[in-house]
């Protein structure tokens, strides 16, 4: 396990958060900005599992909600975790002992080193989703079962939202309809847990694992063959990107992506439907690959991720996909966020089977 996050691991986190936000979860770039500004005001961020705490320690889930084209230009202010501190504080009648990414994907796994450093607090290395995913009840807290009892958000105005849904499905309408209000851009709060009840319904080393893949591409001679061998992906199309419909709508970025085949992939064409993540890949009428599983657009010379945001016309990229975490192959796992849950007429089949 990664000891403490320093200055010199920032950039690796960040790259490897952009390659498992698959296009979603905020641009890395401001993340890393405010983490390495937080570091040098507060010192590095220790790094710790479940079991380096107390069964009875509060773990704080932050991360930031709403379209990533908007959080890009506005910026989460410094006093917005204090704020949601406060609210737990208040709530539980006892201060967090750690904060947790709830999606390690994307700014929203970066950021939290600036948000832990901020509080004073460890960074558990685990998350909810393993990746990055568009809804609020797209964790795995709720797949485990766990009821969303708890919403706190916070936005740059300086609001304070507390919210206590019936379920998952509930705290993502209500919670989104708050994020719209708040220019689709606030921090969030859901599932604060103990640590005891982390166990089993969180995702494991996944800070840890985004520094490894961050650190996979430093100094290769092929950044993309270094990437591709360190998360296990198939690479479905290099090409250039020709063709890109995208709109802001209801607190997502959704759109479709077309790329044209170059090289040994000349004549192919591969298109990508998005809802803030690459969530579904299509070629000739033929699925290659499909959520829960990873699909990420790549920059072709130097495996550098490219957010749904920084998506243009006439980019040389490469898609690869991979497996997601077991949990999400799951039936519960499937039904949160599978292809059906995002209005797809689609059975889920694993990248591994479809991809090649």
């Amino acid at each position: 396990m990664q000891a403490r996050i320093s200055l010199d691991d920032v950039s690796a986190l960040a790259r490897g958060c952009a390659v498992l936000g698959t296009g979603g979860g905020g641009d890395v770039r401001a993340g890393a900005l405010a983490a390495r500004r937080a570091i040098r005001e507060h010192g590095e961020v220790p790094v710790v599992g479940l079991r380096d705490l107390p069964g009875d320690a509060l773990v704080l889930p932050l991360s930031g909600i709403g379209a990533p084209t908007v959080s890009h230009e506005m910026i989460h202010s410094e006093d917005e975790p204090v704020r949601i501190r406060e609210e737990i504080e208040r709530i539980f009648g006892r201060a967090p002992a750690a904060v947790m990414s709830s999606e390690i994907g994307g700014a929203n796994g970066v950021a939290p080193v600036a948000w832990a450093a901020r509080l004073g607090l460890p960074l558990l290395d685990a998350d909810a989703m393993g990746r990055a995913f568009p809804e609020v009840q797209m964790v795995s807290m709720y797949v485990a079962g766990i009821p969303a009892n708890l919403v706190i958000m916070s936005d740059v105005a300086g609001n304070v939202v507390t919210i206590r849904p019936v379920d998952g499905l509930w705290s993502e309408q209500i919670a989104r309809a708050v994020c719209v209000a708040s220019g689709s851009s606030a921090l969030m709060a859901d599932y604060v847990l103990t640590a005891r009840e982390c166990e089993g319904a969180v995702i494991e080393g996944t800070v840890t694992r985004a520094i490894a893949i961050g650190r996979a591409t430093e100094g290769a001679q092929d950044p993309l063959a270094a990437l591709q061998e360190e998360v296990g992906a198939v690479r479905l199309v290099t090409g250039k990107l020709t063709d890109l419909e995208r709109r802001t709508t209801g607190g997502f970025v959704r759109g479709t992506v077309t790329i044209e085949g170059t090289g040994d992939d000349r004549g192919r064409t591969l298109t990508l439907e998005i809802q803030n993540e690459n969530l579904v890949a299509v070629e000739d009428g033929r699925v290659r690959a499909m959520v829960p599983d990873l699909i990420t657009v790549v920059d072709t010379q130097t495996a550098t991720a490219v957010q749904t945001e920084g998506l243009r016309y006439g980019q040389r990229v490469t898609v690869l996909a991979w497996p997601c975490d077991p949990l999400w192959r799951t039936p519960k796992g499937l039904e949160t966020a599978g292809p059906r849950a995002f209005g797809y007429d689609l059975d889920y089949l694993p990248v591994e089977k479809i991809a090649s």
